[in-house]
């Protein structure tokens, strides 16, 4: 791939408000490329700082013109395409202010894939596997209109501790008052 081949379809999708993709989103998006002459070409543009690559496996669009302050949450809804996520714990209970400390860096998500943790320049996602069904998540997150849907007040409380987290930051009187 050519470099102005790149920047007009990565523009093009960023357009399309899509700006963060997966490696095989890019392969699809660069088709015509064979496997080696891919790897080589996406170097090329990390290089040359029209690609970001936050973790392995997934790029941003430097240049775009859609991204924004829920860059981490396209991040890690690319690390986790397929799975059932959400944004949970102390990140939602900060969002909600029902928590003293509001976690800068880190966003916590919930999955329904492997657990992990992941350090970007966006700040770091960390990922805590639940064996709970879709079924059984669903009522409890809503969609904000972000990238992630976000647990509501109760869904958060209830994962904190059922993960066995550090419960004493949290101010069940503002829990309660959020409903």
């Amino acid at each position: 791939m050519d470099t102005l081949t790149a920047l007009k379809r990565l523009d093009l999708w960023d357009r399309q408000g899509r700006y963060v993709f997966a490696r095989a989103d890019l392969a699809k998006i660069f088709h015509e490329d064979h496997p080696r002459a891919l790897k080589a070409g996406l170097q090329r543009l990390v290089t040359k700082e029209i690609l970001l690559r936050p973790v392995r496996g997934v790029y941003v669009y430097a240049r775009s013109r859609s991204a924004g302050s829920d860059t981490i949450e396209h991040v890690a809804r690319a690390l986790r395409r397929g799975d059932y996520n959400y944004v949970s714990l102390e990140s939602a209970l900060s969002e909600y202010g029902a928590i003293s400390q509001i976690p800068v860096d880190r966003l916590t998500v919930m999955t329904t894939g492997r657990k992990g943790e992941y350090r970007t320049p966006f700040g770091t996602i960390e990922f805590t596997h639940t064996k709970r069904e879709p079924i059984d998540i669903l009522p409890g997150i809503r969609d904000v209109g972000r990238p992630l849907k976000l647990a509501t007040p109760a869904a958060a409380w209830r994962d904190l501790k059922r993960v066995g987290r550090n419960t004493h930051l949290v101010n069940e009187q503002e829990l309660s008052a959020r409903g």
